[in-house]
């Protein structure tokens, strides 16, 4: 919006010195000399007009080239410096935008344009701006807060707002994360800053539960006997805290055991699955039968 006021701005001031030559041609030349003035001062003004386009726009291309420059700069100096991955992200995106403001101000300057007048639009202009964008200065705030507090980083796997996935970049305005079934998502940084964040990633070790439902009559110690050597025999259980074997309730139509063991936490899917498959051929193989629901019906007399 801005760029256009400026062009119309330049637009309207070339159009008001092409009128004073034609002006100035008239008060000074008669007949043949007044074309012959007005086509020499046209000719000048193009060329000075041409100019400056030519001046903007290789301001325009350098200060691009400039920008991606210094942008690789800072990215490497942090690298160096081992700056977190999240905060490199941010910081990128940051530095980008301010230096993308200062090129449009440097290339309004090479049209010919007071940079002055222009900084004044620019202000005056961000207050409406600012109302407008209300949300995303929330962001920009979430942003800061994200990388303050430091509730999750680039590589963790999160639940919020609704959405699981792995922190691939934590932006000016919004997280990224990539899905389980590899769905890229932008979730705004205000929302995530405050609202309720599930990371899953910074602890390194995670319980995995089943409740596995048994028919009614069945041995429940020869149940839990069976539970225990499947579990002694996995290597990636650890010790501290012990597995956990116990009748977790009596349930309408099914007695529920509840198991629960401690890994960490890159082995917690694979040893989810893995149990789950051995009970149930352990089972199958022992003839310990598994409920489903079932209903009852006495005929009155």
């Amino acid at each position: 919006m801005l760029l256009l006021l400026q062009a119309t701005q330049l637009a309207d001031s070339i159009q008001a010195g092409a009128k004073d030559i034609v002006e100035q041609a008239m008060d000074k030349a008669d007949g043949l000399d007044k074309l012959s003035f007005i086509t020499e001062q046209l000719v000048d003004f193009g060329i000075r007009a041409g100019e400056r386009i030519l001046i903007a726009t290789i301001v325009f291309v350098v200060g691009r080239f400039l920008i991606a420059l210094l942008n690789k700069f800072i990215g490497r100096l942090m690298d160096r410096r081992k700056v977190d991955v999240s905060i490199k992200s941010f910081v990128r995106s940051l530095v980008n935008i301010l230096l993308t403001v200062l090129l449009i101000i440097s290339v309004v300057g090479a049209l010919g344009v007071e940079t002055t007048s222009f900084a004044a639009l620019l202000a005056s202009a961000g207050v409406a701006i600012g109302m407008a964008l209300s949300g995303n200065l929330q962001n920009f705030a979430g942003g800061l807060i994200i990388l303050l507090f430091k509730p999750y980083k680039v590589g963790d796997w999160i639940d919020s707002q609704s959405v699981s996935g792995t922190v691939k970049e934590i932006q000016i305005f919004h997280t990224i994360l990539i899905t389980a079934d590899n769905k890229m998502i932008y979730v705004p940084n205000g929302a995530i800053s405050s609202g309720v964040v599930v990371n899953y990633s910074n602890q390194n070790t995670r319980r995995v539960e089943w409740i596995i439902g048994i028919d009614y009559g069945e041995d429940y110690n020869k149940v839990e006997q069976i539970v225990r050597k499947l579990l002694a025999q996995d290597k990636r259980l650890l010790d501290d805290p012990v597995p956990f074997v116990a009748l977790h309730a009596l349930d309408a139509s099914s007695v529920n055991v509840v198991i629960r063991v401690w890994v960490k936490r890159e082995d917690y899917w694979d040893v989810y699955f893995d149990i789950n498959k051995e009970i149930y051929e352990t089972f199958n193989a022992e003839g310990i039968n598994f409920p489903f629901p079932q209903l009852t019906l006495h005929k009155g007399s």
